[in-house]
């Protein structure tokens, strides 16, 4: 058998599970490859059907306006209303008579109809349903409980083809508005990862030089949207999926399949730069950046797993889906990747070069430590102004307004709000279970004189033991004078059972459930967060200083938020209408995913310094070598993140836009500001005593601690020898740490 040359030779197998599972992987890369390719197929088969099967609503689970809509559900004959406005010529005109008139006998007949309510039936509510100007009418239909989407679907047609000339027909109602909101989130989402694919292509292009390492990441982050979809499909047979849920996690799985599958790739570059034959560059790819893939998945779950400690559904959905679609991302680089590797690795072009240790990074690492205080403080300074808009943030509810403003819902929500004050929804109801006689001396006795009130409508019976109130409240539904008339009626409730719900109630429900476990669930992400980097780093120094700086990013990240979806910046720009506020939910999913992204580019630079310092390299030197050697893998799995977000923030939804803007920002700025200027500017300041531990501590690390770098055998080529203690530094001298020996440098896991 004929030996290649010195430079393919052939080292020893590298050691350990994960190195193991790279080999498996290659040897049966067809089969490895063929499940994959399975699993995706199932995911696009069944995609559809998750979207279909989510649900619109993200009601505070166990909160009391949560409880008072499931009453009314369960006792309600009806699913809902679709609505359809008629207008554009006075409602007396004959033509228009006619064909509304028509039109409502015609859906009063079809399968699914409860009852079916217009202008021209005339009674006591008829005038409700006339426009204030005269010029329009409204035609409602309640649809029975377990009726279909295809008899849904039937109505909303019929109405829709009211034909008078001069009129024009819009049509909506709370059965249409989730079909639409399904509808749309699907469309932006498949929007988003049409439009991220090609251009996170190109840019691997540009960062790896060649379209084989380029296309690597990209298989791979598709074979993840495919898992991602199977495992949401599961969630949704035992749980109720928001259709928010299904966006947010496919934008996670998709953006951490790349940068997962950029590490594992441009590892395999730099071993095939070394020499390194290419069997053992897949074994050692799997066994050093595979370990840092793992341990960075672990981050981002325990990021996520904070979400748990809510009651909401839509935070347990998300927890549950978002920590699925990160095992998912794991999985696939760490098999997925390899068997491609094993196909189309010789194709890779190796580095020309290996990396410098003088360069962009470190001539900045340079600046910042000679003025590391004045750089730190004012760091520091520009976050906490940046996330100082977030403190006056609002809370609200957007229901149909999150649709595009174009969407027929919408439209119909607004002109009821603004045409049609009897009917539009109340800014606070008031679930009853009495008969109408008690509830209706409820409302005069009690509801009509509390603070805030301006009105009460007429007592709805729901059955002969449960009514609703409709509480008016002057001014924003769900303003500051609203939640403070949900907290009167929550304290006199006049000797009745009774639920507060509506939008305001929703929003006040919301609010509390933050205050009451939202330090919870900090706590346990904080103490997650603290327990895997001292694993990681021996430190107890370290983990403190990366959880503050991530919570000042992620405060900047807020702040844009507020500014933009609340303040309206740039509104015009990024299309679409501000609301006053924030989506309730929004800012929590923000800090979970942003916190857990935020923390995944922590450990790749730490991990790089920690092993520079292990091999001998001062404090400063260390930093210098470290942001330098691993600026470039950092910044450029950044950009293919901002790339992602802003793919999907550029879809019409607007909770969808939210998270894409809010992520977007939190990775800008923690990728450049926090990580190039902050963590050197601090780790500078602090010097040796980044590492401090308590000596209990330390014995325990050094028993228990997860090494982000292994042990190699060598590769049968030179490597750059360590800095032992006492020589000269290759750059700005500084501090060193004392070591009893000196060791070899392990091969890095970056």
């Amino acid at each position: 058998m004929r030996l290649h040359a010195a430079s393919s030779a052939l080292p020893a197998a590298a050691p350990g599970r994960l190195a193991a599972l790279g080999r498996f992987c290659r040897r049966h890369r067809r089969w490895v490859l063929a499940f994959w390719l399975v699993v995706l197929a199932l995911g696009v088969l069944i995609g559809g059907r998750v979207f279909e099967s989510s649900v619109a609503h993200t009601a505070s689970g166990g909160a009391e306006s949560a409880r008072g809509a499931a009453v009314v559900t369960a006792a309600d004959p009806a699913a809902g209303d679709i609505t359809a406005v008629v207008g554009g010529r006075p409602v007396d005109t004959p033509e228009v008579r006619q064909a509304v008139t028509a039109a409502a006998q015609d859906v009063a007949g079809m399968p699914g109809v409860l009852s079916v309510a217009d202008y021209y039936q005339g009674g006591p509510q008829a005038g409700a349903l006339k426009a204030q100007d005269g010029n329009g009418s409204l035609v409602t239909v309640r649809m029975a409980d377990g009726s279909t989407a295809k008899e849904q679907d039937a109505v909303a047609k019929r109405l829709g083809a009211v034909s008078a000339p001069g009129t024009k027909v819009a049509v909506g109602g709370d059965l249409v508005v989730q079909q639409q909101v399904k509808a749309q989130t699907q469309s932006d989402t498949t929007f988003g990862e049409v439009v991220t694919l090609p251009l996170t292509l190109v840019v691997m292009v540009l960062v790896f030089g060649g379209l084989a390492a380029a296309g690597l990441p990209v298989i791979g982050a598709v074979g993840s949207v495919g898992g991602a979809l199977l495992a949401m499909f599961g969630f949704s047979r035992i749980m109720d999926l928001d259709t928010s849920v299904l966006p947010i996690a496919t934008v996670l799985g998709l953006g951490l399949s790349i940068d997962y599958a950029l590490l594992m790739v441009n590892r395999f570059r730099e071993e095939r730069g070394a020499g390194v034959a290419l069997v053992a560059a897949i074994e050692r790819t799997a066994a050093t950046a595979g370990r840092t893939v793992a341990f960075s998945g672990l981050t981002v779950a325990v990021a996520l797993s904070g979400l748990f400690v809510f009651t909401s559904p839509v935070f347990r959905a998300v927890a549950a889906a978002g920590v699925s679609v990160v095992v998912i991302a794991v999985l696939a680089a760490l098999t997925l990747v390899p068997a491609l590797l094993g196909f189309v690795g010789h194709r890779i072009k190796p580095p020309k070069h290996r990396e410098p240790d003088e360069g962009f990074f470190a001539r900045t690492v340079r600046r910042v430590q000679r003025r590391a205080v004045p750089v730190a403080l004012v760091c520091v300074a520009l976050l906490m102004a940046a996330g100082a808009p977030f403190l006056s943030a609002e809370m609200r509810s957007t229901g149909a307004a999150a649709l595009p403003t174009g969407s027929s819902g919408r439209q119909v929500a607004e002109t009821i709000q603004h045409q049609y004050p009897q009917v539009a929804p109340a800014p606070v109801t008031v679930v009853v279970e009495a008969g109408a006689q008690a509830a209706q001396q409820y409302a005069d006795t009690v509801v009509a004189g509390l603070p805030g009130v301006s009105g009460v409508r007429a007592v709805q019976p729901v059955t002969d033991r449960l009514s609703t109130v409709e509480v008016l409240v002057p001014g924003d539904p769900q303003g500051g004078q609203a939640k403070h008339v949900v907290n009167e009626l929550r304290d006199h409730r006049g000797g009745l059972t009774t639920y507060v719900t509506g939008d305001a109630a929703g929003v006040v429900d919301f609010q509390h459930e933050l205050a009451d476990r939202g330090p919870w669930a900090l706590g346990l992400v904080a103490v997650g967060t603290l327990v895997l980097l001292f694993l990681m780093t021996g430190s107890v120094v370290m983990p403190i200083k990366a959880l503050a700086m991530n919570l000042l990013s992620l405060g900047a990240s807020l702040g844009a938020l507020t500014l933009v979806f609340q303040h309206g910046w740039f509104a015009g720009w990024l299309g679409f209408t501000p609301t006053g506020g924030l989506e309730t939910f929004i800012p929590v999913l923000v800090f979970a995913f942003a916190f857990g992204l935020s923390m995944d580019y922590e450990v790749f630079l730490l991990a790089r310094i920690k092993e520079l310092t292990d091999q001998g390299y001062g404090c400063r030197q260390a930093v210098q070598l470290g942001l330098q050697r691993s600026g470039r893998i950092i910044t450029s799995a950044a950009l293919l993140m901002v790339i992602v977000f802003a793919g999907f923030a550029a879809g019409q939804m607007l909770m969808v836009k939210e998270m894409g803007i809010a992520l977007a920002v939190a990775v800008a700025v923690d990728a450049t500001l926090v990580r190039c200027l902050l963590v050197p500017a601090t780790m500078t300041f602090f010097g040796e005593f980044n590492w401090w531990a308590p000596a209990p501590l330390k014995r325990l690390y050094r028993r228990y601690g997860l090494r982000e770098h292994v042990e190699l055998p060598p590769t049968g080529v030179p490597a750059a020898r360590p800095v032992p203690v006492g020589a000269k530094a290759p750059l700005v001298p500084g501090p060193r740490r004392r070591f009893a020996r000196t060791k070899t440098a392990p091969v890095s896991a970056r």
